[in-house]
């Protein structure tokens, strides 16, 4: 995208050959050749330079043109073209960035407007990163606050709720361990009903042994007699 830069000088001839000569280097040229013009174009327009002179319908126009630029919100860099050279602190006070003195070899021009270029987009780099790093620090700081224990409310709050859920944890565990406890409990009948069988088979294996009991058996038991058939 092509620069634009707004030119304000009262002479037609000298307005016209800066602007060829800056249109054919690549930038977007408007003129203005009064400062009430000048300022009209200001206002409407976004421009990345203004040049203008000082001396045009009254002795010290320029400046009208200069303040106007400084109140815009784009902030445009500012030179002031003048015959009449003045000192770096007068300059400065009118509100310019740089001085050009005419006439001018179109080499020349064209190096110092390159650097009034890189300097004040470097200079507007700065005024907006220090916004930044200002507002960085201060959240830093305020995620490094430590936080003061000692009466603060919420604090004392969320402890005893520790502690009561601790104290209403300890029954727990007991009331588990008494569970735990209990169930062996519950198993011994079934380990009596095993001794009592084993027993008792136990006891019929030691009769079955026993001669005597053999004897008693078979004298109890009555002998069958066979029947007697008769014939006929």
């Amino acid at each position: 995208m092509k620069r634009r830069i707004l030119l304000v000088d009262d002479e037609v001839a000298v307005l016209l050959t800066l602007k060829a000569v800056l249109e054919i280097s690549g930038f977007d040229v408007d003129t203005a050749t009064s400062a009430r013009e000048g300022k009209s174009r200001i206002r409407h327009r976004e421009y990345e330079m203004v040049i203008t002179d000082m001396r045009m319908e009254e002795e010290e126009a320029g400046r009208e043109v200069i303040e106007a630029a400084r109140e815009a919100v784009y902030s445009p860099a500012i030179a002031l073209l003048t015959a009449h050279p003045i000192d770096d602190e007068m300059l400065s006070s009118i509100g310019a960035d740089k001085m050009l003195v005419k006439p001018m070899h179109t080499r020349v021009l064209l190096q110092q407007l390159e650097s009034l270029f890189v300097r004040h987009v470097s200079t507007k780099e700065k005024a907006t990163a220090a916004p930044v790093k200002s507002a960085a620090k201060k959240s830093a700081a305020v995620v490094k606050k430590p936080i003061v224990v000692a009466g603060n409310p919420a604090v004392k709050k969320a402890k005893k709720a520790t502690v009561s859920i601790a104290a209403s944890a300890k029954p727990k565990k007991a009331t588990a361990k008494k569970a735990t406890a209990k169930t062996p409990a519950k198993k011994a009948p079934a380990a009596n009903k095993v001794s009592t069988a084993a027993k008792k088979s136990a006891a019929k294996k030691a009769l079955a042994k026993k001669p005597g009991a053999a004897k008693s058996a078979s004298k109890k038991a009555p002998a069958k007699t066979p029947k007697k058939t008769t014939r006929r």
